[in-house]
């Protein structure tokens, strides 16, 4: 089927063969840039406001439900009298243009998915608590999963429970200057990783408690600190500082997310929950605002005092400035929430807020912990979060395709660009719009990270990857960081926190579980509203 259809402010072009399958996104043979997916509950959305006021007997409301949809295809404009509702009595039957058997077939069609689709929505407290998947999609993702895991088990110091920054796809040495270098980001991954891998028996409850206590005890007790906030990066066996980083509040962020996390997964565990709270409540979000009303700092170094930059515009740090608003012991204030500025951007017909030139990573990251779903912004630009990330996510993977012609590596199944390693080193770029740097370079993070996005688009371009470049490309720890079709460069190492963003993001795509073990977090829910995102 080939057609344009238009409705309301939307406008969805959709080419090639069209087939809906529940909760998905159709398959959309990609013969024409740039291609705009239609999805089930995009087209829905748009229809919600006249499927909920359809009578329960259907008649002529239902007639004219049909007309008004005939007229966003065809473009006819309304009969005279349809401009205002008659009476009961009054007969309207030959006001409205005849519909045609395939437009009248089609309307049904629509109808039927519209209110099937709100019947399943209205089913559960949050859209789609778990996607379906095929059992195939769900056998790759369960070895996706349990590889991504072993890179939290293996790559963590079992006493400290500092997990490495990197490490090798065949978890060989590390050269000497990455060499026991751990991530407190990527602790933060850990620490869910470990309620992951008790809650689907990869390992043991008791197996999971001990490395959370001994993580939890090391960062309440011994870990530098410097009111609450902890370097960047550590050393994975002592603890101390390495590359001379800074105090980060981001990554800090990111830690407290895993232990707030593993406070509620092990929460009949009493010093588990004492010493989650304790490491949380003693972060002290006002002193990072560095005299400032609102706007939080990048961090703060013991040489030169606290970093110039801050966090001003909106990226990963909403998960940040939630952890601060919902603080206990040191709140911000929720203007703080607002101050952030957002660029309204427009790709392919996708529209959505950004910070223009960042990774996608920046809309997952947050995301991966907190629960944006059905939740829009009482104030500002009224934001959709959930339905922010997907059209981010939507909109990046056509721009990855509009790049085929330069290099042909991607394509409708192979996709995605967000910061990673390159044959020139690390290199924090996305679109769009296009970054100069662009070399070809895929990174299974950008579409991994989107599993709770794009479910099926996602795990159809991770299947494709490791299909079509086998062990090259998918190793002891899942997916390489990166790799670069066009030149055949594949990077010996993964990172850790990109392989946790495909862990959690596939987890929540399936389950749902990181959402609700954090949601339960009562300074979270108190954070959202205290922002007005009910």
């Amino acid at each position: 089927m080939k057609t344009s259809v238009y409705l309301n402010r939307l406008s969805f072009k959709v080419s090639g063969d069209l087939s809906f399958t529940p909760g998905f996104s159709p398959v959309i043979a990609a013969n024409a840039l740039p291609l705009t997916v239609l999805t089930v509950s995009q087209f829905t959305q748009d229809l919600s406001l006249r499927t909920t006021s359809l009578p329960a007997r259907p008649g002529k409301p239902l007639k004219r439900f049909f007309s008004s949809i005939q007229r966003s295809i065809t473009g006819l404009k309304p009969g005279k009298n349809e401009r205002q509702p008659r009476s009961r009595g009054n007969s309207t039957s030959n006001n409205y243009p005849k519909l045609s058997q395939i437009t009248y077939t089609f309307c049904c069609f629509v109808l039927l998915v519209a209110v099937g689709s709100s019947a399943v929505a209205a089913s559960n407290q949050r859209i789609q608590t778990s996607s379906k998947f095929s059992a195939a999609d769900e056998a790759f993702l369960e070895d996706l999963e349990q590889r991504s895991f072993r890179y939290f088990w293996e790559q963590a110091d079992p006493d400290t429970g500092i997990v490495a920054d990197r490490a090798r796809t065949d978890a060989s040495p590390l050269d000497q200057d990455h060499h026991n270098v751990g991530s407190v980001a990527s602790t933060g991954f850990g620490l869910t990783a470990l309620c992951i891998g008790a809650e689907r028996h990869w390992i043991t409850s008791t197996q999971a408690r001990e490395r959370t206590r001994n993580t939890l005890r090391f960062f309440a007790q011994n870990a530098f600190q410097e009111h609450g906030w902890f370097y960047h990066w550590l050393d994975i066996k002592t603890g101390e500082r390495r590359w001379k980083s800074e105090v980060s509040s981001i990554d800090t962020a990111l830690l407290l997310a895993g232990v707030l996390t593993v406070r509620e997964y092990f929460r009949d565990d009493r010093e588990i929950r004492e010493l989650a709270t304790k490491i949380y409540e003693r972060v002290d979000f006002q002193w990072m605002l560095n005299g400032d009303a609102v706007l939080l700092s990048h961090g703060w170094k013991p040489e030169t005092g606290f970093l110039k930059s801050r966090w001003d515009t909106f990226s990963e740090d909403t998960i940040l400035y939630l952890l601060a608003i919902g603080s206990p012991t040191h709140p911000v204030s929720s203007r703080s929430w607002y101050a952030l500025w957002r660029d309204r951007y427009r790709y392919a017909g996708y529209e959505y807020f950004t910070t223009i030139g960042v990774p996608l990573f920046m809309h997952q990251y947050a995301h991966a912990w907190i629960d944006y779903r059905q939740r829009r912004e009482r104030a500002g630009d009224r934001i959709d979060y959930f339905k922010n990330s997907i059209n981010a996510t939507l909109a990046h993977r056509a721009f990855c395709l509009t790049l085929a012609h330069d290099f042909p590596g991607y394509s409708s199944n192979v996709w995605g660009i967000t910061a990673s390693d390159s044959e020139k080193g690390y290199v924090a770029w996305g679109g769009p719009p296009r970054d100069p740097a662009i070399d070809g370079t895929v990174v299974p993070a950008a579409a991994g990270g989107s599993l709770m996005f794009t479910p099926e688009l996602s795990v159809t371009a991770l299947r494709e990857m490791r299909e079509k470049y086998g062990d090259r490309v998918y190793g002891r720890y899942g997916f390489v960081d990166a790799f670069n079709p066009k030149t055949g460069w594949t990077d010996s190492d993964v990172i850790g926190i990109n392989v946790g963003i495909i862990l959690l993001s596939a987890e929540n795509a399936r389950s749902g579980n990181v959402w609700r073990w954090f949601m339960r977090n009562s300074e979270i829910p108190r954070a959202l509203q205290r922002v007005g995102l009910r």
